[in-house]
């Protein structure tokens, strides 16, 4: 069986990150018109920002409203715009889903795709895959694709004004990566590209772990009162970096098949269990 390593084409992160946009879409060679595929959130607290730094590097844009699911229809009404738009790249920003949606349109209109989260709170913004659900909120299913993004790109100031929670659920979906990673390594089980893991992947996936125990606390702390600080820093890395390198690399093992058997409900235990852990941790 072959090793497989797969990333993101360009990880940049760190605080008004979001202000070199532009310049790093340029860097990679995208041109407009691009397409924001955006929540709520990131319109309220990005649009200027967005101004200022496409602007600068020349890149027209449009944004498109996030309907709020990712589901086939929302897909299709920014599959849609994209062609009344004629754009050329697709930028998603804001939580989980809009980002699943964003890659789901970028696959679909094979275009170049840009992952902006505003909340650290899991491993899918480098990843090569969407959770679609029905209109109604029910999980349909996975979508893979051929590439992970070209372009993810973290603004940890934006992190530090999300809710705690997110932070926190982030870690307990993180806390599983290295246990799934070694299980599958250990047992020459297939990664999410169908191959087998690297020294690389595996190296990651524990730094991951070593990284919520060291600068969790502080983390939370840094969010708490909005603030970005080293330990903050390392901690969205570790959610977001080394958790998706981690998984997609290596793969996936008990956590994540009781995810697809119930999908609704354990996202809703699984932050729990990562919150309950995390307390003891800082309690000891």
């Amino acid at each position: 069986m072959l090793s497989i390593f797969c990333s993101p084409a360009r990880y940049t992160q760190g605080k008004n990150a979001t202000t070199f946009l532009g310049r790093e879409m340029a860097t990679l060679g995208m041109e407009g018109p691009a397409l924001i595929v955006a929540g709520r959130s990131a319109r309220s607290l990005l649009s200027e920002v967005w101004c200022a730094s496409l602007g600068e590097a020349g890149i027209p844009y449009h944004v498109h409203a996030f309907g709020g699911e990712c589901s086939a229809s929302e897909i299709n009404r920014i599959n849609a715009a994209v062609r009344e738009k004629a754009a050329r790249v697709i930028i998603g920003a804001g939580g989980g889903k809009v980002l699943d949606a964003a890659r789901a349109c970028a696959a679909d209109c094979n275009l170049p795709v840009v992952n902006c989260p505003t909340v650290a709170s899991s491993d899918a913004p480098c990843s090569a895959l969407s959770v679609v659900y029905t209109d109604d909120g029910t999980f349909e299913q996975y979508r893979i694709y051929r590439r992970n993004p070209d372009l993810v790109l973290v603004d940890t100031q934006v992190i530090a004004q999300s809710p705690p929670r997110l932070l926190v659920a982030g870690m307990g979906d993180a806390l599983a990566t290295w246990f799934e990673a070694k299980t599958c390594v250990d047992g020459n089980i297939k990664n999410m590209r169908g191959g087998g893991s690297t020294q690389t992947a595996l190296a990651l996936a524990e730094l991951c772990y070593r990284t919520l125990l060291k600068d969790g606390t502080d983390a939370l702390r840094a969010v708490q009162i909005q603030t970005v600080t080293p330990s903050l820093e390392r901690l969205v890395e570790a959610n977001t970096l080394l958790s998706g390198l981690g998984f997609e690399s290596s793969g996936l093992a008990a956590a994540h098949a009781v995810t697809t058997g119930s999908r609704r409900f354990h996202l809703r235990t699984y932050s729990c269990t990562g919150k309950r852990w995390l307390s003891e941790c800082w309690s000891n």
